[in-house]
């Protein structure tokens, strides 16, 4: 029996990266998942799916934006509508942007705190409004070691993701007497196509902070989101889970 055997939910940036990892694990794990993401990666989120399919799991592809209101309740619909019920939400989709205070632009940081603060304030609403009617469920949110301690170059991206600590807090709160729990996942450094096109220099750079000195996998960080999405993990609300191979312990490098 899986840790999340017989649940649902939907994953969002489900088309690659972390998302897929976690849609992936969720599905091995017993869960029927949502898969979610742009219109414009309709491809790459089929494939997700696919790949849950031949490895005997059940998932669907909604294309949807994070940022529209309207398409974060219809993917709680369509959840509903394929699998029953809602039992958990990654809130994974995100974007990110090089760029300091002073030469971001009104435009850049509007997309910014749009797609990683606003759109996962949206999915918390719809997502807590129909986990009410059921009695409970688990949300998970994807933050960033840049939600914990600030970095230089990437201010937008800093802000968002310090604010999606903050908004998983305020829904850990006010979603407890309804069984329902959120937390915000912090990775770092995690192997993904878009660290893969850096060059080995700034591999390297990234890597240092690490008391581990590795990266981290997309599929390990989904081992700590299925954890999160299960019962296994009932006595955990509104935290801020670090999965930072040891950054914030102290300077080990």
């Amino acid at each position: 029996m899986g840790l999340v055997d017989g649940k649902a939910g939907i994953v969002t940036g489900a088309a690659g990266g972390i998302g897929r990892a976690c849609a992936l694990g969720l599905a091995r794990e017993g869960g029927s998942v949502v898969v979610t993401d742009l219109a414009s990666q309709r491809a790459e989120g089929e494939e997700t799916v696919r790949l849950i399919a031949d490895a005997g799991g059940r998932a669907v592809f909604v294309a949807g934006d994070v940022t529209d209101e309207q398409d974060q309740r219809r993917l709680v619909q369509e959840c509903v509508s394929a699998f029953g019920r809602i039992d958990f939400a990654h809130n994974n989709a995100g974007v990110e942007l090089t760029a300091t205070v002073e030469d971001t632009t009104v435009e850049d940081w509007d997309k910014v705190l749009a797609v990683n603060l606003k759109g996962v304030w949206l999915g918390i609403k719809q997502q807590m409004a129909e986990m009410r009617t059921q009695g409970g469920g688990s949300i998970i949110n994807t933050s960033s070691l840049a939600g914990v301690m600030a970095f230089r170059g990437i201010a937008a991206y800093v802000a968002s993701k310090f604010g999606v600590i903050g908004i998983t807090r305020a829904a850990a709160l006010e979603g407890a007497d309804a069984g329902i729990r959120v937390n915000a996942i912090v990775p770092t450094a995690v192997r993904t196509p878009m660290i893969e096109r850096f060059d080995p220099q700034l591999q390297d750079h990234l890597i240092a902070p690490h008391a581990i000195k590795r990266m981290s996998e997309p599929s390990e960080v989904a081992e700590a989101v299925v954890w999160l999405a299960s019962d296994r993990s009932s006595l955990v609300t509104g935290t801020q889970f670090s999965l930072d191979l040891g950054t914030t312990a102290g300077y080990s490098s």
